[in-house]
């Protein structure tokens, strides 16, 4: 079985997460302690939390920089695009490239957040997405 469970984002001031995350995607906490807060996601969850504890947690001794990875927020038309892209700027992110149209099709934009975690916001045109936001790699 090929799964995550869960994806841990190491972030310099919570507070200034929480603001992107909550207010820009909208997404309500499902527990937080601390400088720890967790995201029910669609099929995952996604921490977050402070370097200090990430590290004394996971016992290691130095933590990946921010931005080493990319990850993907995919929405359910083009018009949903660039309209959540310019709230997770409002709210701390940075855009790095407007949307536009990739050659494989679709829609997307890239920001980061404020701790230089790199999003996707995109519509895929060939991709299955349900209601949920569940999506299903579904590419010809």
């Amino acid at each position: 079985m090929q799964s995550i469970s869960a994806i841990t984002l190491p972030v310099a001031e919570m507070q200034r997460s929480v603001r992107f995350y909550e207010a820009g995607f909208g997404w309500e906490p499902c527990f937080t302690m601390d400088d720890i807060r967790f995201y029910q996601l669609n099929g995952f969850v996604l921490g977050l939390w402070g370097p200090r504890e990430l590290a004394e947690d996971s016992g290691a001794a130095q933590l990946a920089a921010p931005g080493g990875l990319a990850l993907a927020h995919n929405v359910h038309s083009r018009e949903e695009v660039e309209p959540l892209m310019a709230r997770l700027a409002e709210h701390g992110g940075s855009i790095t490239r407007p949307a536009d149209e990739p050659p494989h099709g679709g829609y997307r934009g890239y920001l980061t957040d404020p701790d230089g975690h790199i999003w996707e916001i995109a519509w895929n045109n060939a991709w299955e997405m349900a209601s949920d936001g569940t999506t299903r790699f579904a590419m010809p």
